[in-house]
C-alpha cells in the first residue's frame, strides 16, 4: 500500500530481504485474513497506516523459518494478532516477514493453519469477548446472551463459542432473512432484526444477561439499556458509529458492566485463553462460512466486509 498523490492505492509487488520489518523471528506466512479492520485501513486516503508504503493485514498464520528467540524454533506454526500489524509496521499479507517474537503465539495443535486464519483476528476478538464474559460470572443458567452484527466476523464465531458453551444465543443483525439459515447453524436460538434505538431515559425490558456488541452508537446503547441485573456488555467495535448515546441508569440500577475488549495488545495469557477456547470451535462449521482468495483480490473483499456484504469468514491464501 503506497501513496500516489493525494490519495492511496494498494498493489501486489514484490520485496526483497532488505524490505523487512524488523525482528527476532522470521515467518512464512501461509494465511492471513479480511477483517473489517483491515478494509478500513485498505480503503482510498485511509488515515489509519501511520506510514506509507506499508504492507497491510493485520494479522498472519505461518511457520518459523529463522528465529533468535528462545521461545521460538525453526518449523513451528505461530500465529499472530495485533500488535500494530498492518497499521504501524508491516502486516501479514505478505508471503515472508520478521516479527519481534513478543507477537507471536504458538498455534493450538486441534488447529491448522487455514483454520486459524479463518478464525483470524474477528474471531480472536469473539473469543476475547466470550472469555471477558465469563470471567464476570455470567452463565448460560442467566439467561440469554445477545450478539449484535451477527454477520460479520465477530458475530459468527462469537455465536458458535457461545452455543458451543452453552449459552442461548440471540442474534442481532440488519439481514435477518438472508441470514437466518446460516446463523441457526452457527448456533443462535433465535434471530431478531438490528437493535432500534432507545428513548431518552436510559432503561428498556431486561433481556440480556450479556451482550457482545461489533457495532457501537444506538446499538450499544439499546443492548445496554435491556441488559439485566448484574449483566455485562462485551464492546469489541464500530461499525454504526463511535459515539455512545445512553445514560449512567444500567450500570447505577442494574449494576451493568461495560467492558471494553480490545484485540491489539491484549496480555499473552488473555490471548492464549481465547485461542485455547476458540480451538474448539467446530471445525465443518467453521470450514461452512470460510471463503479463500489470493493476495490480488485482497484489496477489494476488504471494501465489500466493510460494506457489510460478507458474511462469515475470508482467509487470504498469500500464495494464491
Amino acid at each position: 500500500m503506497h501513496r500516489v498523490g493525494d490519495s492511496t492505492r494498494v498493489s501486489v509487488d514484490k520485496l526483497t530481504d532488505d524490505d523487512l520489518p524488523w525482528g527476532d523471528v522470521e515467518v512464512d506466512v501461509s494465511y492471513s485474513d479480511l477483517n473489517f479492520k483491515d478494509g478500513k485501513v485498505m480503503e482510498a486516503g485511509s488515515p489509519i497506516p501511520q506510514h506509507l508504503p506499508i504492507v497491510p493485514g493485520i494479522d498472519l498464520v505461518g511457520t518459523v523459518t529463522h528465529s533468535s528467540n528462545p521461545l521460538f524454533a525453526v518449523g513451528d506454526e505461530v500465529v499472530a494478532n495485533g500488535f500494530g500489524l498492518g497499521t504501524d509496521r508491516d502486516g501479514g499479507l505478505t508471503q515472508r516477514t520478521r516479527v519481534p517474537g513478543a507477537f507471536l503465539l504458538a498455534l493450538p495443535s486441534r488447529l491448522d493453519q487455514r483454520r486459524a486464519a479463518a478464525i483470524g483476528t474477528a474471531g480472536y476478538t469473539a473469543g476475547l469477548a466470550v472469555e471477558a464474559i465469563l470471567e464476570a460470572g455470567v452463565r448460560p443458567s442467566n439467561g440469554p446472551v445477545l450478539v449484535t452484527g451477527a454477520g460479520g466476523g465477530v458475530g459468527t464465531i462469537a455465536i458458535a463459542v457461545l452455543a458451543q458453551a452453552g449459552f442461548d444465543v440471540v442474534a442481532s443483525t440488519g439481514r435477518a432473512d438472508q441470514l437466518r439459515d446460516s446463523l441457526l447453524r452457527l448456533g443462535a436460538r433465535e434471530i431478531i432484526d438490528r437493535l432500534p434505538a432507545e428513548a431518552g431515559d436510559g432503561l428498556a425490558t431486561p433481556a440480556w444477561s450479556a451482550v457482545i456488541d461489533s457495532v457501537g452508537s444506538t446499538t450499544l446503547a439499546s443492548a445496554l439499556a435491556a441488559t439485566r441485573y448484574g449483566g455485562v456488555v462485551a464492546a469489541v467495535g464500530l461499525a454504526q458509529g463511535i459515539d455512545l448515546p445512553s445514560t449512567v441508569l444500567p450500570f447505577i440500577l442494574r449494576g451493568v458492566s461495560l467492558v471494553g475488549i480490545d484485540s491489539v495488545y491484549a496480555s499473552e495469557y488473555r490471548r492464549r485463553r481465547a485461542w485455547d477456547r476458540l480451538a474448539n470451535v467446530d471445525h465443518e462449521l467453521l470450514d461452512s462460512i470460510t471463503s479463500i482468495v489470493g493476495l490480488e483480490d485482497a484489496a477489494s473483499v476488504s471494501q465489500d466486509v466493510v460494506a457489510g456484504r460478507v458474511h462469515g469468514r475470508v482467509v487470504v491464501d498469500v500464495h494464491k
